[in-house]
């Protein structure tokens, strides 16, 4: 019974030798390196700064140049190249029901890095002060470099509203 064991054991070995001598290379020269196995080049972070992260600038609130809020950006719209087209704004409603959604020429969208300010009567009514609408920090703070504060419409909410309602087509 012992020799049995000893026996299955050697080959059991053998076996995992030769798995394990299979799987390693054998000319170390030929070895690429890993930039050059990769078929896309790889670009850092920084190279695309400046630009704006698509998932930041859905839910975007939108503003009318009168700095009244409209509405809020729902949805990019591309085309098949990645062109972003259309900029889908969701105005009225609450919690997306009731929401009228509207779709607007991307090229009619202005984007702002600053945060909206309008001047509010304080609790006296004797002194005014600035205030942003955004709750984002003091003006003198730097910008965030991956997405824009608010985007500007030059539309009322009541005209938004009157403009034809945008659906999404199913094929």
């Amino acid at each position: 019974m012992l020799v049995k064991s000893i026996i299955a054991g050697v080959a059991g070995s053998a076996l995992l030798a030769t798995v394990a001598i299979a799987q390693t290379p054998t000319d170390k020269g030929d070895k690429m390196s890993p930039a050059a196995s990769t078929s896309t080049s790889t670009t850092s972070a920084t190279s695309y700064q400046g630009n704006w992260r698509a998932s930041k600038v859905v839910g975007l609130s939108v503003y009318n140049d009168k700095n009244e809020s409209v509405g809020s950006i729902n949805d990019l719209l591309m085309d098949k190249d990645g062109a972003i087209k259309a900029v889908v704004i969701g105005v009225g409603g609450f919690l997306g029901v009731g929401e009228h959604l509207v779709a607007v020429p991307l090229d009619k969208v202005k984007f702002s890095s600053e945060p909206v300010a309008y001047t509010g009567a304080s609790n006296t009514g004797s002194t005014t002060k600035s205030t942003t609408t955004t709750g984002a920090a003091p003006a003198a703070a730097k910008p965030n470099p991956w997405y824009p504060d608010h985007a500007v419409f030059s539309a009322t909410k009541d005209e938004l509203k009157a403009m034809p309602e945008f659906k999404y087509a199913t094929d």
